[in-house]
């Protein structure tokens, strides 16, 4: 991309509100995720070292992947916003596999796997919605369903 390019997106994605950051817009969805890991990132800290550089890491590179997708699917044109908004939910599928082994293995106690938790049940919702209204909005053709 451009300059001239980056420019024009940041112009057409900005106005003054919370839901800003530096001069890009984010939708509520990548908030909530984007404030889930700020969460995550306090508790991965009090990890056992045993288990931050092994699940604590896989958990945070799914993550930011999971952040990742979600935010450019909320930029993309309808075609490419169901691949990468799978890809997100694909993630976050996964890290809620892998905190609940981090709750089992006493990596993480009950009180921050329920916070988590909770937040994940309100993102995976979020996502399901969004890709329900692309799905009812443009629905697939069977060309398109093959790749």
């Amino acid at each position: 991309m451009t300059i001239s390019n980056t420019q024009a997106v940041k112009s057409t994605h900005t106005h003054k509100t919370p839901h800003c950051v530096g001069q890009i817009r984010l939708i509520p969805v990548v908030l909530k995720l984007k404030d889930t890991y700020n969460i995550w990132q306090n508790y991965l800290v009090q990890f056992p070292k045993a288990n931050r550089f092994s699940i604590g890491s896989k958990i945070d590179v799914l993550f930011l992947q999971a952040i990742e997708y979600a935010f450019l699917a909320s930029y993309t044109h309808t075609d490419e916003k169901r691949l990468l908004l799978n890809k997100s939910i694909s993630k976050v599928d996964l890290i809620k596999l892998l905190l609940q082994l981090s709750w089992e293995i006493k990596a993480l106690d009950n009180k921050k796997y329920a916070h988590l938790a909770e937040r994940f049940a309100e993102i995976g919702k979020m996502l399901g919605g969004w890709k329900r209204q692309l799905l009812n909005k443009t629905p697939e053709t069977k060309s398109q369903e093959k790749h």
